[in-house]
């Protein structure tokens, strides 16, 4: 891939999708073409069976049996409570944060041209502010609600409750610089990939 700025930093590609949109299968279609990914999803699992269980049990006793946070259990705890998720968000945000700034520093150590940060919520948390361009992965609505309900335990309370602290669909396409349809199957999204990382190639880093 051709450098993208005389900068020595990556351009930094942010990826998000709401629930059920195909954005983990995105991340893995831009692993497949040579980009590292950072995945905060994949840092929280791994944080909830190490360091941050006990810091979890602590906040919401009963969450991390065995030390290892039950997520199922600490779901319930949060789901509808904004002070309960709050408390969570003030234990975990920060150490995933320092886990994105690691992987951005070694990518530039490395050399690497583009990375990818795919990041769930990332309107939410304020994250688009570290992102060159924002890729937002989406697809129908049928399609979301089928996917979602593809996924063990979901229920339409469970769905409504993240849906609701998410911001909704056409608000992320208004906000993104690229849109992935992830509805057309996996050579279209492939494609759209392929064509996104072409055009990033051309365009100037965000100052900041």
């Amino acid at each position: 891939m051709n450098s993208v700025s005389s900068d020595k930093r990556p351009f930094v590609l942010c990826l998000t999708g709401s629930l059920g949109m195909g954005k983990s299968t995105a991340a893995k279609f831009f692993a497949e073409a040579g980009v590292p990914v950072h995945d905060s999803d994949a840092v929280v699992h791994a944080l909830y069976e190490g360091e941050v269980a006990p810091l979890i049990e602590q906040a919401f006793p009963g969450s991390a049996p065995g030390g290892k946070v039950d997520r199922t259990k600490l779901a319930a705890m949060v789901l509808n409570d904004h002070a309960a998720l709050a408390r969570l968000e003030a234990i975990v945000h920060p150490l995933v944060f320092a886990s994105r700034e690691k992987f951005l520093g070694e990518a530039k150590a490395l050399g690497a041209t583009v990375v990818v940060l795919d990041v769930p919520l990332l309107f939410e948390t304020g994250v688009e502010r570290c992102c060159d361009a924002v890729v937002v992965v989406s697809a129908p609505a049928e399609v979301q609600r089928q996917r979602a309900f593809e996924r063990p335990g979901m229920t339409e309370d469970k769905l409504t409750a993240i849906l609701t602290k998410q911001v909704p669909d056409v608000e992320k396409r208004r906000r993104a610089d690229f849109i992935v349809d992830s509805s057309q199957g996996f050579e279209y999204a492939r494609a759209q990939i392929r064509d996104i990382l072409q055009a990033i190639a051309k365009m100037p880093l965000r100052q900041r």
